[in-house]
């Protein structure tokens, strides 16, 4: 039975990349794509695919919160965040949020294949960079400030980082806005400043950032 696959990136020919990537393979279906987690959501919980590829870093909900939702939906859809970020907190905050394997963009077709073929058979995959250098931060103590946050304060991070404001966020994580000032009192005093843009210069010094998406 074939593995079947749903992408989801704001980039098109990202998408367009996977699909001749993935469409030659008989052992894998493509059963939908969007280009937004908005647009993603709905149709996952719909078609209920084995594997959602699904970019980190796009406009509105992120692929961390794609990922918080699918886990909780449980589906039994495995995730597998493919980004250009390959160090930094986030792959490390994305297992822990429940995604099964997480690629770099930079990656090659087969690193893809054998992401989706080890994830569809329960087991977890690091891209290889990806997978070096957790190894390294851990053999270092390397670590960032962000490792502190909980996964809702590193969200809120995210969104702050994005120019969202307090109210925004809230209707966006589906909390009050008093939560949600908490969690940004919170996240400040962890990673030690006192404003949004030192949040923003925090968060690219660490690469919490896709340089390739404006703030």
């Amino acid at each position: 039975m074939a593995i079947r696959v749903f992408l989801v990136d704001d980039h098109a020919l990202v998408r367009t990349g996977m699909k001749l990537i993935l469409s030659n393979q008989t052992d894998i279906e493509i059963v939908g794509e969007a280009d937004s987690g908005e647009n993603a959501l709905p149709q996952i919980r719909q078609l209920k695919p084995d594997i959602v590829l699904c970019d980190l870093h796009m406009p509105g909900v992120s692929g961390l919160e794609v990922t918080e939702r699918i886990v909780k939906g449980d589906h039994g859809t495995k995730v597998i965040i493919v980004s250009v970020l390959e160090d930094g907190p986030l792959p490390k905050r994305l297992l822990e949020a429940g995604a099964s394997g997480y690629v770099g963009k930079a990656g090659d077709a087969q690193e893809l294949l054998r992401a989706v073929r080890d994830v569809a058979m329960g087991k977890r995959y690091l891209g290889a960079n990806i997978a070096q250098n957790l190894a390294l931060a851990n053999l270092e103590g390397g670590g960032s400030p962000f490792d502190a946050l909980s996964p809702r304060e590193l969200e809120v991070a995210l969104l702050l980082t994005r120019g969202l404001r307090q109210e925004d966020i809230a209707k966006r994580l589906s909390l009050s806005a008093k939560t949600v000032n908490t969690h940004k009192a919170r996240l400040f005093e962890k990673v030690g400043i006192q404003d949004n843009i030192a949040l923003a210069r925090l968060a690219t010094q660490y690469g919490l950032l896709d340089p390739t998406h404006p703030l």
